[in-house]
């Protein structure tokens, strides 16, 4: 089921706090994901999107492409995170991009946070 739910989300700025508390990220030339470990057996997702990328336009646009991305790999990636999604440049990436960014970095991230 290639849904994205508002249960999938990271919502509170607690959770949001909880996660950049934690400090574990990995990242490339894209972007950079923040991770901690949840107890509730699926992912969730937050996307932060500075202003200096841009005016609201398109710090929306990188929401949608990152949420989009998260939601096509879902299948294939580890449950039970809370990951934080922030992009590194301005210029826009394609999808392909950010979904092999995913496959990538998250792995990573959770041989780290199992240290």
């Amino acid at each position: 089921m290639l849904t994205f739910r508002k249960q999938d989300r990271l919502c509170s700025p607690a959770d949001f706090k909880r996660v950049y508390e934690r400090r574990c990220s990995v990242s490339n030339p894209w972007l950079i994901i923040y991770g901690h470990a949840n107890d509730l057996g699926y992912a969730r997702l937050g996307v932060s999107v500075s202003r200096k990328i841009g005016n609201a336009v398109a710090r929306n646009r990188f929401k949608r492409l990152y949420r989009e991305a998260f939601r096509l790999t879902r299948p294939e990636l580890p449950t039970g995170l809370d990951l934080i999604l922030l992009p590194r440049s301005k210029q826009q990436p394609t999808l392909d991009a950010i979904q092999q960014s995913l496959r990538t970095l998250i792995p990573t991230l959770v041989r780290r946070l199992a240290k």
